[in-house]
């Protein structure tokens, strides 16, 4: 099934890029640039050499193990595909929220957000090393009775959704608003302004973001700032080499000064992005409490 998901996605993909690229060079809206287009499909590239081998290693050697051992068998196939679907996005907002949370894992989603353009080739921006441990995340699913395979095609069918979510030029969709993500939710996942920063974590359910408390709505203009797209200190020095490593230097660096504690070296590996011993740098909580503290004062 997943083959046919890839014959039928790709012209689809293809259209909807070209489509876009058309649209904003005719309407000059600058959504796209030939360096930032040629990363996000260097990524991309990167991204598959290692996915395809980690798919197999998941879905042929341990996902099999864990669903010969099953709980369950779901027997009606409605209730199966559909159980399966929202477990699986549960499951992969958590995945999600760990990238942003943790900043050793942080160092390989932050790839995907390095981009200051925001279109559909930003979906496949990919964070390179993420298959390594993606699929862990849904081991839960082969011992529950999901079939290996559909649980890697359910990923891989709300992996299209999550391309269509990248765009400026789709507005607010409706009543598909209050429990899908969208591309009005997926712009504020984007966004490096303080209100916007680590929210927004799910691929294809807006509900779990709503339940757990990372949800945020896109602000009118006229209330808050555009969005800023990409990072809070966008690169400086963008190639093959600094696009995928820069974090993992930077953590190396952070984690290898001198007079730190143990556990503060441990901070920088582990805790939150922007973590600093020293307060010279902010989490994005401490961004947002500053950036509220500001607007009080006026």
């Amino acid at each position: 099934m997943e083959r046919l998901l890839v014959l039928f996605s790709t012209p689809y993909y293809i259209v909807i890029i070209l489509a876009e690229i058309i649209f904003s060079n005719a309407r000059k809206l600058h959504l796209y640039s030939l360096k930032d287009t040629l990363s996000n499909l260097y990524l991309m590239l990167l991204n598959a050499l290692l996915d395809v081998g980690f798919r197999f290693f998941y879905a042929g050697v341990v996902f099999a193990w864990a669903y010969e051992h099953r709980i369950f068998d779901i027997k009606n196939p409605w209730l199966y595909w559909l159980i399966l679907l929202v477990s699986e996005d549960f499951l992969f907002y958590w995945l999600h929220r760990f990238d942003h949370n943790i900043r050793f894992f942080w160092a390989t989603h932050v790839t995907h957000h390095s981009s200051e353009k925001f279109n559909f080739s930003v979906g496949f921006r990919s964070s390179v090393f993420q298959p390594r441990y993606r699929f862990i995340y849904f081991l839960p699913l082969p011992f529950l009775g999901f079939q290996p395979m559909d649980v890697v095609f359910i990923f891989s069918a709300t992996q299209i959704w999550g391309i269509f979510v990248h765009t400026e030029l789709i507005q607010k969709m409706g009543f598909l608003e209050i429990f899908m993500v969208t591309p009005s939710h997926h712009r504020v996942h984007h966004g490096s302004n303080p209100a916007y920063l680590d929210k927004n974590m799910g691929m294809f359910l807006i509900i779990w973001d709503k339940i757990f408390g990372t949800f945020q709505a896109e602000i009118p203009a006229v209330q808050y700032h555009p969005i800023r797209y990409g990072l809070t200190s966008n690169l400086t020095h963008i190639n093959p080499f600094n696009l995928v490593f820069h974090e993992w230097i930077a953590i190396f660096r952070d984690a290898s000064k001198p007079g730190l504690s143990f556990s503060q070296r441990l901070k920088y590996i582990f805790g939150p992005p922007g973590w600093s011993h020293d307060g010279h740098r902010k989490t994005s909580e401490q961004l947002r409490k500053e950036e509220y503290m500001a607007n009080y004062d006026k």
